[in-house]
């Protein structure tokens, strides 16, 4: 697919299925994707030549993780949009959920937000959501409960994790959190080159996609 895409931005034409003949075409593409691309070029999984075709003006949205200060307008546009699906006030976030929130890193960005704050807006009572409501991991809670009291946070979240302990028939949960912060941990430290992260965590590039998305981190 990436040679017949090259093709078609250098030849400024299609061939459609089934037809005998080409079809010139004139467009502009709009592209995006949270793939590092630079990386998969280098890797051989991605032409050089129709990187260097796409990429002739590159916008970089940073991750909500880098940009927290957006945290704020962001949840209260989706709790104000699922409220109204479901003919119903909107809740209003305390301190600490919203310390919480801006704890936490985010790995699925905007959609794990919205995830977590629909979740949130099922489970909790009364017209506020707190902290517990958003069910966030373990250590994120801990950190934003410091950070709310002026205390410091734990030195890394797969410190604060490795000290839950399970409790009765909660293994397969306390498994799933040690996954959840050693894959977090190796993106982070690898700048979440994927490529990277499961060379560091000596599993194989698939294996680390099929943990990321059954984990919710995709």
């Amino acid at each position: 697919m990436q040679v017949k895409l090259l093709r078609a931005i250098q030849e400024k034409s299609v061939r459609p299925v089934g037809a005998a003949g080409e079809v010139p075409v004139d467009v502009r593409i709009l592209s995006a994707t949270h793939k590092d691309l630079s990386s998969l070029v280098a890797d051989g999984r991605f032409r050089h030549d129709l990187y260097y075709r796409i990429n002739v003006i590159e916008l970089r949205v940073p991750p909500l993780r880098e940009r927290t200060g957006d945290l704020p307008q962001l949840a209260h546009a989706i709790l104000q949009r699922l409220s109204a699906a479901q003919g119903r006030p909107a809740p209003e976030l305390t301190p600490a959920a919203m310390a919480a929130l801006a704890g936490y890193a985010f790995p699925g960005n905007v959609r794990e937000l919205e995830n977590v704050l629909e979740r949130a807006l099922a489970l909790a009572e009364g017209d506020s959501i707190d902290a517990p409501d958003l069910h966030l991991p373990q250590s994120t809670q801990a950190r934003a409960g410091a950070t709310a009291e002026g205390g410091s946070a734990p030195v890394t979240q797969t410190e604060a994790v490795l000290d839950i302990e399970p409790g009765t028939g909660a293994l397969p949960s306390y498994i799933e959190q040690l996954e959840r912060a050693a894959i977090q941990k190796a993106l982070e430290e690898n700048r979440w080159n994927k490529t990277r992260t499961a060379a560091q965590l000596g599993i194989t590039f698939r294996a680390l996609r099929y943990k990321l998305k059954k984990l919710g981190m995709d």
